[in-house]
């Protein structure tokens, strides 16, 4: 009877050993698990990215706008010029279109010294991965009226 319990014993330690040194397809399992969470995780800092970018490109375009509107005669002129900067800061980062805003009190240096704008746009950063959130980036800046505005 003890000989059976030995040879019992003795299967049951080789069937563990047997199966603790097989791992053949774990690698094929951890890539096939990781590897849609790693690509997914790298769109997702690609996306991200894009908006970090389209901050930047927001606040220089803003920045643009309130300076070539601040150097104008007159506040039609201003509001153009203005317009046309951002719109050309924003052509490759913007999905809509872009908005520019005055929000300051006037056009005068005695009212209010310095020209300030709103620019606004729908930037596309977590499209790319699917999932359609509208995300409107916001700047503004003020620049100070130029006191030798263009007299023509």
């Amino acid at each position: 009877m003890r000989n059976v319990w030995a040879r019992a014993l003795r299967r049951h330690r080789a069937l563990g050993r047997e199966l603790r040194t097989d791992d053949r397809g774990l690698s094929t399992i951890e890539v096939v698990i990781l590897a849609p969470v790693m690509i997914l995780f790298i769109l997702v800092l690609v996306a991200f990215g894009q908006l970090v970018d389209g901050r930047g490109a927001i606040d220089g375009a803003a920045r643009d706008a309130a300076r070539a509107g601040s150097i104008q005669k007159d506040q039609a002129t201003a509001m153009a010029e203005a317009k046309a900067a951002a719109e050309a800061d924003l052509a490759d980062v913007c999905s809509g279109p872009v908005s520019v805003n005055k929000t300051s009190a006037g056009f005068e240096a005695e009212v209010d010294p310095f020209f300030t704008v709103e620019v606004s746009c729908e930037v596309r950063g977590l499209d790319m991965i699917g999932v359609d959130v509208p995300t409107t980036l916001k700047a503004s800046f003020s620049s100070s009226l130029d006191p030798l505005r263009r007299s023509v």
